[in-house]
């Protein structure tokens, strides 16, 4: 009889640290998930102030052309690259920061476009909206962190395995492309 109750004991143990685990997993999995949803509602908030961006400098400098196709070209390939891998998007996000970074430089170079509160209050959310994004890059980044050691460290690795979770990617910026993107920008006149 004793043998028996040691045996139901070691089944409910077993049992709960199963559920348990899974359900921190779980859990893990649903905050990487809200995470990359943050940083895609802050990505279409960006996107949805850069035609008026746009246009404001085009009023005042039309004659550079090639960074406002750079501009529209980088957001058109945002967007597409949403709802893809997010390598793809990190790819794409840093390619519209870069031609972003070039249309500011662009802008220096009119003192009535800076001037102009419509450009300037466009610029303090698009500034607001980079810090967003930024938070929502760590905020990602950390609960991806999390998620990846749980599912890699034993023994919630098994409960891992049993249940088919997989390792997250990181929203991280490739050197290559890092260094496209900090390039200091050419302004010609």
């Amino acid at each position: 009889m004793l043998a028996v109750w040691i045996i139901v004991a070691i089944v409910v143990l077993i049992a709960l640290f199963v559920g348990v685990t899974y359900n921190s997993l779980v859990t893990l999995r649903v905050r990487v998930d809200e995470a990359w949803s943050d940083i895609n509602v802050q990505l279409k908030r960006r996107l949805d102030l850069i035609p008026n961006l746009v246009d404001t400098v085009k009023g005042y400098a039309s004659h550079e052309s090639g960074v406002f196709t750079a501009v529209t070209e980088a957001r058109a390939l945002l967007v597409s690259a949403q709802g893809k891998s997010v390598k793809e998007t990190a790819a794409a996000e840093n390619q519209l920061e870069g031609t972003l970074k070039s249309l500011f430089a662009v802008s220096e170079a009119y003192p009535d476009l800076k001037a102009n509160t419509t450009f300037l209050d466009l610029q303090t959310q698009l500034v607001d909206t980079e810090d967003k994004v930024q938070a929502s890059r760590r905020f990602y980044n950390a609960g991806v962190r999390d998620f990846n050691t749980k599912i890699q460290t034993f023994p919630s690795n098994i409960i891992a395995a049993i249940f088919h979770f997989v390792v997250r990617e990181f929203f991280e910026v490739d050197e290559a492309e890092l260094a496209v993107a900090n390039k200091a920008p050419e302004v010609k006149f």
